[in-house]
């Protein structure tokens, strides 16, 4: 047993016949050397004095203990730390036994182990206040008198709320650089540990073409624990705004809303403004309600303002549903509201109703899998007229289509000889369909389908003297579509995708107004390999054959012929960050592809890169008459512990002109953090007004406001 253990076990024995109590419990005292004076009223404590309350850590060089008064009187140098790790330093004190109340002198409050508040004299009072004067706040890094922060806070007077976990300055002063910028006679923030704290977050400049200059302040308000509200004024001399944001959690799920209200002068002075609202909720029996509501007052809107919401097309959505093992229930309602130039709102489907019921049956009499799947669909058109007015398009301006639909279907799976794998399918489709203000559609349609299918595949997998495994998969498939097409117009499926998923498929078609007929066949090759080096790589050729031309394939759909384009996809991944996705149909009677897609990320320690790149060939019957061929690429590179540079850009290869490119910059350290960005929307089909916005955010961390700095903490150099 060491010295110090046998001078600890005194020091709790002297305790114990003379407890030091506090209110809610008693405080050990752990010292080198251990005192009671004559009479027993007092207790003197030296050496590496340690004494524990509650959590709360007090360190000394000195305690003396007066029970009569019930006070300790402490030297220096003084550290308590409390049980969430803030930091009290003082030359020397007196306090009570509980450490709640009393004097410090030359005190230094360390918060969260960011914000550091320097004062000539700090007061303790029923252990949740610290009121301190001659105060110097600041989460920078201090070197030396002689070597000003960034930036400081000086006061006359501070104090320190634990419980509420607020500051108040009185006659704050902010200093730059030693330098004064800003006065105010009352200031309060939330200390580092607060996450929701009521009062003005960190305000942004903007600035753009369109609007001007101008300030965003938030205000944030917390209602209860489990929602709040932030209200953000946007002035600039074009604009006046007001932004709001809503939020609230329940115990069986949570809604967001955010809004905005704006008078500028560049529409004629009118309110304008948008309002998106999403939530979700878990109702009883497993089932899940969700909601999505967007709504703006103009089609230029979103644009003017830069909206973080920015698209091109609005969708609000109402859906229920239910997923479960063996079966799955959904009932949604969307609307839909294009603000694309050009595009006619009226003669688009715009109300959107949807029932779908699927369940899966194992029966063990003939084996394998029946599945069952029934929808009701329509949608709504508000044009009244019969036929194709003038516009872009060839579909009938106001036709409404209504339709139920029955899948019923057996599939099963066989492991044969030599590895070989086979699986057969038998399929019934059941359609029946409305049409309503079309002059040339006869009004109802009914289509019985029947299907059959057989496929198989050969996977050989093989592991090479390098630890590698490969597998190569030949696949093939011979399928039969029966039934005739009754003549419903083609309203849905008017956009074929083929890949990966639908190879070996008994129809490609998205929707049931279309289905493939006769006999079909597709062949394909999958490879995979995981190399132990850290990669791994797929590749899927395929193409598929009809006996005949189905006409309802668009051009760039790959299917227009009997003989498909080839599809061809790949992907490649490896563990430094590099990874690769690429598909394409490719045109071998023409040489070139239809359609092609590509997307490459590379992730490193110091930057990040991303590209995509898409092209469609012109195809009428997606009423596409020019080609389509775009690149979009974002990066990030940390230039070093400090700085960030950002940038990103789409440009649009077969017009020849750049759609938007931006920059950005970020600079942060222990103590502030500086965005500053520019962003440029060139003229489009959606943004006819071009713009270029400048953004800059200056936040001061070591508040809750102005988040965490404790990453870039950093030691003084001399």
């Amino acid at each position: 047993m060491t010295v110090r253990s046998i001078l600890a076990l005194i020091a709790v024995a002297l305790l114990w016949s003379a407890p030091l109590h506090a209110q809610s419990g008693d405080v050990m005292l752990l010292a080198d050397q251990v005192l009671v004076e004559q009479g027993g009223d007092t207790l003197v404590a030296t050496g590496n004095v340690e004494a524990l309350h509650e959590g709360t850590r007090l360190t000394a060089s000195s305690i003396i203990y007066n029970r009569a008064a019930n006070t300790l009187e402490i030297q220096g140098p003084i550290r308590i730390t409390q049980p969430n790790g803030d930091v009290l330093t003082a030359t020397q004190a007196e306090l009570d036994q509980g450490f709640e109340n009393g004097l410090l002198e030359s005190a230094r409050f360390v918060l969260d182990e960011q914000l550091q508040i320097a004062s000539a004299r700090a007061a303790r009072v029923q252990g949740r206040y610290t009121a301190m004067s001659q105060v110097a706040a600041t989460s920078c890094q201090v070197c030396g008198s002689d070597r000003p922060p960034l930036w400081a806070i000086r006061a006359s007077r501070v104090v320190h709320d634990a419980e509420e976990r607020q500051i108040y300055f009185d006659n704050a002063q902010l200093r730059v650089l030693g330098v004064p910028v800003f006065y105010m006679p009352r200031m309060r923030l939330p200390d580092p540990t607060l996450e929701r704290a009521r009062g003005f977050m960190i305000p942004e400049l903007k600035t753009t073409t369109l609007l001007g200059f101008g300030i965003k302040l938030p205000y944030f308000i917390p209602i209860g624990d489990h929602a709040d509200l932030t209200l953000t004024p946007y002035v600039s001399p074009i604009t006046r705004t007001l932004e709001l944001r809503y939020r609230q959690a329940f115990r069986t799920g949570d809604i967001k809303v955010n809004g905005a209200i704006s008078r500028d002068n560049l529409d004629s002075g009118d309110l304008r403004g948008l309002f998106f609202a999403e939530g979700a909720f878990t109702l009883p029996r497993n089932f899940r309600l969700s909601f999505d509501i967007e709504a703006v007052s103009d089609d230029a809107y979103l644009n003017d303002y830069n909206s973080a919401f920015k698209k091109d097309r609005l969708d609000s959505a109402l859906t229920l549903s239910r997923t479960q093992r063996d079966r799955f229930f959904s009932l949604g309602l969307i609307h839909y509201e294009s603000l694309t130039d050009g595009e006619n709102n009226a003669t688009q489907p715009t109300i959107i109703g949807d029932l779908r019921y699927n369940r899966r049956y194992f029966p063990k009499a003939i084996g394998g899998e029946v599945r069952l799947g029934f929808q009701v669909h329509g949608h709504y058109r508000y044009s009244n007229t019969d036929i194709d007015g003038n516009d872009a398009d060839t579909v009938v301006d106001g036709r409404d289509v209504g339709r139920a639909n029955l899948d019923l279907s057996w599939r099963d799976r066989w492991t044969l000889a030599g590895g070989l794998r086979a699986g057969a399918v038998a399929q019934l489709w059941v359609d029946h369909f409305i049409v309503e203000q079309d002059a040339a559609a006869a009004g109802d349609y009914t289509e019985v389908t029947p299907a059959a299918s057989v496929e198989l595949r050969w996977p050989f997998v093989k592991q090479t003297a390098t630890g590698a495994r490969v597998l190569v998969e030949p696949i093939a498939q011979v399928g039969w579509i029966g039934g005739e097409r009754s003549g419903v117009p083609n309203d849905e499926s008017t956009r074929v995708e083929f890949d990966e998923g639908n190879l070996l498929s008994l129809s490609r078609f998205p929707a049931p107004d279309r289905r493939e007929r006769g006999l079909i066949g597709a062949a394909g090759l999958r490879w995979m390999r995981q190399d132990p080096e850290g990669w791994r790589a797929a590749l899927t050729l395929g193409r598929v054959w009809r006996d005949e031309v189905d006409t309802a394939f668009s051009r760039s759909s790959g299917q227009d012929s009997t003989a498909s384009d080839w599809l061809i996809a790949g992907q490649f991944a490896h563990q430094n960050g590099l990874q690769l996705l690429a598909r394409g149909l490719y045109d071998s009677d023409q040489t070139r592809f239809t359609k092609a897609e590509m997307r490459a990320n590379v992730t490193r320690d110091r930057y990040t890169l991303g590209a995509s790149y898409i092209l469609l060939t012109t195809d009428p019957l997606e009423d596409r008459e020019d080609a389509q061929s775009q690149w979009r690429v974002n990066g990030r590179y940390n230039i070093d512990r400090n700085w960030t540079a950002t940038g990103s850009t789409r440009y649009d290869i077969a017009e020849g002109q750049f759609l938007n490119a931006g920059v950005g910059a970020e600079y942060r350290n222990e103590c502030v953090a500086v965005d500053f960005s520019v962003s440029r929307s060139f003229a489009s089909s959606t943004n006819l007004e071009p713009s270029t916005d400048f953004g800059l955010t200056v936040a001061l961390t070591g508040f809750s406001t102005g988040g965490s700095g404790k990453e870039y903490r950093r030691s003084c150099s001399y």
